[in-house]
């Protein structure tokens, strides 16, 4: 098997049998070794951060070119496996997401998140196309032999679509319909309360992967719910931001540097960060 092939496995592992995964989400190759320094046994990509660190608002702006670019320098950083957000898949058509998911392979990554909104604030993709888009995506995993991991999103609580009563058989509806047509685990964005996430993991057939951040569940309380997959989005990115922005404002306002010592590492361990093994 090659490296690849190896990490996909090990991927895949972690959403199986019981197993439990607390998953970081890198924006850049300083986050991802972060994370891997850490000793998290994988890590995600932020589209949001990665579009912000590049300069772009969130929701495919941008491209999907700089995008691989990105994630192809995470996942050649660190030696865990990565898993790609790849937002909608770059497009409405199964030739687009089959497209996008060869890039992603092609970049190192060896699972990939997959949403089914047609844009933010928008309607979700109609259920039969999207069970197209995620057979397609894993049609181009296996004709790249490769165990791909299909994360599938739904975001009807993320966006809080449809009728509020209609939302959890929808969500329900379209777990099932998604596991069927070739993903390995259902993410669903949005959904914090802990009568909603027990409902959700008692009714998809299939391991369930939650969002969180400040104010939400703990990641042990989560699992001991049934969740298996545990992931932080853009929120360590945005806590970073406000981060320099304090540092920005304490500089600028005062001159002084408190901030910026308060969590300064040395340089010689950053350089050994980024040492090759």
């Amino acid at each position: 098997m090659t490296l690849q092939n190896t990490k996909a496995a090990l991927l895949l592992k972690y959403h199986q049998d019981g197993a439990t995964l607390l998953l970081p989400n890198a924006w850049d190759c300083a986050s991802a070794r972060l994370f891997e320094e850490a000793g998290f046994p994988a890590i995600g990509t932020t589209s949001a951060g990665i579009a912000f660190a590049q300069g772009y608002s969130d929701g495919q702006q941008i491209p999907r070119e700089e995008m691989m670019q990105v994630i192809a320098r995470i996942a050649a950083t660190v030696q865990v496996p990565v898993s790609a957000d790849i937002e909608a898949g770059y497009g409405p058509t199964i030739d687009d997401v089959a497209e996008t998911v060869r890039g992603a392979i092609a970049a190192g990554a060896v699972g990939v998140n997959l949403e089914d909104n047609m844009g933010m604030l928008k309607p979700l993709y109609p259920l039969g196309q999207q069970v197209e888009r995620i057979a397609a995506a894993r049609e181009a995993a296996e004709r790249a032999d490769l165990a791909l991991v299909i994360n599938a999103r739904i975001d009807t609580y993320l966006f809080a679509i449809g009728e509020e009563g209609a939302r959890l058989d929808d969500t329900i509806r379209r777990a099932r319909a998604y596991l069927q047509a070739g993903a390995d685990c259902i993410f669903v964005p949005g959904a914090t309360d802990p009568s909603l996430i027990s409902i959700l993991v008692h009714e998809i057939p299939g391991p369930l992967n939650i969002m969180v951040g400040p104010g939400i569940l703990s990641a042990p309380e989560l699992f001991k719910l049934g969740v298996t997959r545990v992931s932080v989005g853009g929120a360590a990115m945005l806590a970073a931001m406000g981060f320099v922005r304090a540092i920005a404002r304490e500089l600028q306002e005062q001159g002084t540097y408190t901030q910026m010592a308060s969590q300064s590492r040395e340089l010689a361990d950053v350089w050994n960060l980024f040492q090759k093994k």
